[in-house]
Formats: structure tokens, sequence, C-alpha cells
């Protein structure tokens, strides 16, 4: 039903969700294993959020007042979640029901599992000074810690990132490597489970996920929803364009697509349903603004802190590289929403029912106080840990500010015990690509395979970036951003790096690619939660995403080709030039691909204007020329075609 300008219309976009909290919880339980926890009540129940709330100043402790070699910071972080992870997670999601039942074998894996990697700790210097000469002991204990690792792993992440890792190992072997030294390498080394993956999530990424477990408590999300309904909730379509703009700002504290997609989505799909969209189309708008919230700074996905460690360049710099490509991925989808929308006649929401944006900020623009101050640290040189802590603090203050948004000494704990929650999945999974990388090195993998893409790529630049992108997504269809990032920026980013893309803009390639897959079909999972929502085809919903998303395709290419888009080695004129033609150029392929600008266009119409679009990734004079004189007389066919039809009716 499309609604007119005369029908009653909600007085409120918030009013109008239909997804309660249960099966919001079931539709995270469903699409995001991380939620899939043991049931419990009463005295357990307050023994798990304690010991839960425990790890979380642990993460305190360790930063802000011990200062312990890495290994022993890194092992006793997976030690301690490898404890609480048996104890949350059961071996059978059907289990998790299950009213405060720990079974025997479980409380065993979680002394075991944590207790192997408390060994280290404890005889961290010993171990070190045998080098790779352990002995039985060690090895049986590296064995049991690297198996108990690999089930959680499948308990909380998922089967097909084990599958990566257990082929990498096996080569391992193959290739004539003994069980000692491969036990070492993963067990007993910076190159394995403890490596930089795992190191810089212990250091990091674990602060910035319990500063939004914090923002999120504050009410922070149904703020940027309502800013996002005051700026655009009259326009076509408003609700789904509400939808890309409190995503992006959602974006800004959480990494995790398929969260932000059932956490925002639970309120915007049912309200672009009954304003006019099919459910596939408002279930994937949701999914690829949700998937694009990983790109948007301050706060990006995981990846992005593994990408300043690998490319040994500061969080602030890559936060800010980020910036242009994060503005055109959602100018692109916010393009295709319009012309969806004008396609289908659909209108905004009636002023009255849109709150003040001034108001807005009057009441709570303190809100946004934390990631100010997380941003203008960044900006100032300071570490990530130093400004997500000084943030974190930042937040529980601005929170006192008003009633409404105040932390009580419960949701202070429930923020506590959420930033425990949250880390689990990322840190196991970084920790299972310290293992492929730790085989990589070990065996001189990476270098093999190098030879291999550059002998089928050659020279052409085009074809490694093509073929580097294929990888990511298929990849990416099983593995978390997380591992799909790791794994190609050790194996394929090198190749583009000696194709003459800087480091920094191929890992950013890699980054976007790994990000996609996430509504890329036949695995998408950001875009099966917004179906489940919207009660929608899942795989039309991932295709109908995936071409909404479709200048996540386009935007790496751009930066590829034109590394000035990350602001490398630029001027402010040159940044202005790729911005302007890339938006042009988004434009073209939105329309074309829409088949909508100021009126419906044929088969021919669509194919020239996308080409069109796509002559101005090259950066190239010519084709910049060619690319904006198409658009251009397509543009004014339109309008042509528009008014023709006006004075025909």
């Amino acid at each position: 039903m499309v609604l007119k300008d005369n029908e009653k219309r909600p007085k409120n976009l918030i009013e109008e969700a239909e997804v309660d909290a249960k099966e919001i919880g079931d539709l995270m339980a469903e699409f995001d294993r991380e939620s899939n926890t043991r049931h419990f009540t009463g005295t357990p129940l307050l023994i798990v959020k304690g010991m839960l709330i425990a790890f979380t100043l642990y993460v305190f402790w360790m930063t802000l007042i011990a200062t312990p070699p890495e290994q022993i910071r890194r092992s006793s972080f997976i030690g301690l979640l490898i404890f609480l992870g048996f104890i949350n997670y059961p071996i059978k999601r059907s289990h998790a029901k299950r009213v405060n039942q720990i079974p025997w074998y479980d409380w065993i894996f979680a002394f075991a599992g944590g207790g192997a990697f408390f060994y280290y700790v404890i005889n961290f210097e010993a171990i070190v000074g045998k080098a790779v000469n352990i002995g039985t002991v060690e090895i049986a204990v590296g064995i049991i810690g690297i198996i108990l690792l690999v089930e959680l792993c499948r308990r909380v992440v998922g089967l097909p990132i084990l599958v990566v890792a257990g082929i990498f190992v096996g080569y391992a072997f193959y290739s004539g490597y003994s069980l000692k030294r491969v036990v070492h390498q993963l067990f007993y080394t910076t190159d394995g489970i403890i490596g930089t993956p795992l190191g810089v999530c212990a250091t990091f990424i674990v602060l910035f996920i319990i500063l939004g477990a914090f923002l999120e408590k504050t009410g922070i999300g149904t703020f940027f929803i309502d800013i996002a309904n005051s700026l655009a909730g009259y326009a076509s379509g408003g609700p789904a364009k509400v939808a890309v703009i409190s995503s992006a700002l959602e974006g800004m504290y959480s990494g995790s697509s398929v969260a932000n997609t059932v956490g925002s989505g639970s309120v915007t799909i049912p309200v672009m349903k009954k304003t006019g969209y099919t459910p596939e189309f408002a279930a994937a708008v949701e999914a690829a603004a949700s998937t694009g919230g990983q790109i948007m700074p301050p706060i990006m996905g995981a990846a992005a802190f593994l990408m300043a460690e690998m490319t040994e360049t500061p969080y602030a710099t890559i936060a800010l590289s980020a910036i242009l490509p994060a503005l055109l991925y959602f100018a692109g989808i916010f393009m295709m929403i319009h012309f969806e929308a004008k396609k289908l006649g659909l209108k905004g929401l009636p002023k009255e029912s849109i709150p003040k944006f001034g108001k807005l900020m009057l009441k709570k623009g303190y809100l946004f106080l934390p990631i100010v101050v997380l941003s203008t640290l960044m900006s100032m040189g300071r570490t990530p840990a130093y400004s997500a802590v000084y943030a974190i603090v930042t937040a529980v203050v601005v929170s006192m500010f008003s009633k409404e948004t105040r932390l009580t000494p419960k949701t202070f704990g429930e923020a506590l015990e959420n930033g425990t929650r949250n880390t689990m999945g990322v840190a196991i999974a970084c920790a299972i690509a310290g293992i492929i990388v730790g085989i990589v090195t070990l065996t001189g993998l990476g270098q093999d395979l190098l030879n291999i893409l550059m002998s089928v790529a050659g020279t052409s630049k085009f074809l490694a970036l093509f073929l580097t992108m294929i990888s990511c997504i298929i990849l990416g269809m099983g593995v978390p951003t997380t591992a799909n990032y790791v794994i190609m920026a050790t194996i394929t980013a090198p190749i583009v790096v000696q194709m003459g893309v800087p480091l920094l803009a191929a890992h950013m390639f890699v980054f976007y690619f790994g990000i996609v897959a996430d509504i890329t079909p036949p695995v998408a999972l950001a875009a099966y939660a917004g179906s489940a929502i919207a009660k929608s085809d899942p795989f039309k919903t991932g295709v109908t995403a995936t071409r909404l998303a479709i200048t996540a395709f386009i935007v790496p290419y751009i930066f590829a080709f034109n590394p000035e888009m990350l602001l490398i080695d630029t001027t402010a004129i040159e940044v202005v030039r790729i911005a302007i033609t890339s938006l042009i150029g988004i434009f073209g392929v939105a329309a074309g691909m829409e088949g909508f600008m100021f009126t419906n266009m044929k088969m021919w119409e669509r194919a020239i204007i996308i080409v069109g679009g796509l002559m101005l990734i090259d950066p190239n004079l010519l084709t910049d020329l060619a690319g904006v004189a198409i658009i251009g007389m397509m543009v004014l066919s339109q309008v042509a075609k528009s008014k023709k039809l006006k004075l025909a009716s």
C-alpha cells in the first residue's frame, strides 16, 4: 500500500516499530551466532554476569595499570575468553534454551582451554628460553589449547573459518613440518594464535567494543533514528532515507552489520513496508546501509584496526582516508532509494510527524560528545586505546545530563557485561586468523600464492584487483570480516601493491570487499537478517541489497586507480575533482541500475548511462569528459521525456 498525501500517517517513526524485543533477540540468535548464548536465571545468572563484568574490568586494568609483555597480555586475554566462552555457549545451538545447565564436559573444556593459555603465562620465561625445543608437556598443552580454541570457534563463529584454517594447517603437515614445530609456531610464538590480530583485539578493538556498549545504553541508537527522521523523513520515500542516515550514524560506533541491521531495521523496515516499498527492497535497504556501517569512521569494523597495524599507519589516518569513500557509498544507496521512491510515486512523512532537528540537538545533542572526544583525541595523535578510554568516560558523564539517558547501576553493569559478550566472536576470529598467518609465515605459502596470482594477472592492475575482489567475496561468504581481511591482506594485498597500488589503498580494497560479503548471496547474513524482519524472500533480498550497494563494488576501484581519494599525496583541488567525478559516475550507475531518473528508462538507455558512470573510474581526462558527456546527454533526454509526458497527461 502506498501512502497518499491525504491518508493518516504515523505520528512518530519509533512508534511504528512492529518487532518486539523478544523477536529481536530471536533474530540475533538465528543470524548472529554470538547472540546464541545459554539461558541463566537467579543466582547462576548473577554469577555469569559477574564473570563477564570482571573480564571488562580486567581489560581496563590491563590498559590503564598493568604493563606485561605482549605474550602474557594476549595469552591471558584469550585464555579468559575461552573459559567464559564454554560457560556461555552450548555445544549445540538448540541447547541454548536449557535453563541453568552447563554440562560437565563444558566445565572441563573451560578449565582446560583457559588453563592451557595460562600455562604459557605462568611459564612464559622458561618457554621463551627453550625457543623451538619445547618438551612433551608443552606440546600436549599446546594441542589442548588449539583444539579447544577451534571447538569454541565452531560454537561462536561457525565452521567456514575452521575449514579454511584446517586447509592451511594440513598444508603445513603436507610440506613436512613436524607436530612439534607446528604446535610451537601456532601456540607459543607471536606469529600464531597470540599474533598481531589477537594483539590488536586485546589492545584496541576490545575498548571500542566496550565504548559501543556504553553508547548503546545511553540510547544513542534511538537518537540517531530521530536525527535521521528529522533530516530525511519528509523526503520522497522518507523512511528508507531515514534508514540510510541512521545506519551511517550508527556505524560510527557499531562494527557489526548483522547487529546494526536487526537493531535499526526492527524500527525502519516495518515503516518502509507501510510506506509502499516491497518487503525485499525494505530489507535490502537496511542491510546495505547497515553493512556500510563498518566502513564509516571514526569507529570502523574491527579489521580497520588490524589494517593500522599491518600497514604501520596511524588509525586516525585510516579513519580520515575512509571518510570520502564511505560518504560515496552512502550517497550511492541514497540515490538509488530516491529513484525507486520516485518510480513508485512514494511520498514522505508529514511535517507534523517529524521531530525538529534543532529541538533534538538541544535536548540530546550531548550524546554526540563521546564521538567528538574520540575523533578529536585521535586527530591529535593520541593512541586509539587512550582515545577510547576517554570516550568511554565521556559517555558515562554525559549520560548523567538527562534522566532519560542516565546510566543506572543496572545499565552500567549491562554495558560492562555486553562489552565482554560482544568481544567474544571478534577475539576468537582473530585468534583463528592467527593460525592461518602462522602457517603462511612458517611455510612461505604466501610467496607461493603470490607467484601464482602474479602469473595469472600478468601485468594487468585491473585483473589483479578483480581476482582479489573475487577471492575476498568468496572467502567472506563464510569467514568473518576480520579473518577475511587478515588472510587476504597477507596473501593478495602484496600483489596489488606490486602492481603499483599504494599500500593503504591496497589494504582498503581488501577491507571493502571482505565487508560486502555480508550482503552478497548465497551467504548474506545481514540481508537474511533484514529479510526475517521484513518477511521477504531471503535470496531476492540479498540480490536487491547487492544491487543497492553497487557503489561498494565501484568505489574501491576508484581509490585503487585514484589513491588521492584516500588523501594520499594529494591536494585539495585533486580531492574535489575526484569527489565530483565519482559522484557523477555513481549518479549515472544508480539511475541505470534503477531504470529511472525523471521517468522510466529503456534498457539501452540504462546500459549507456551505466557505461558513462563506469568511465569515470579511470583517472583519465578523456574518459572523464566522455563519461560526463554521456551522463549529461542522458539527463537532458530524461528531462525532455518527463516534460513530454507531463504535457501529454
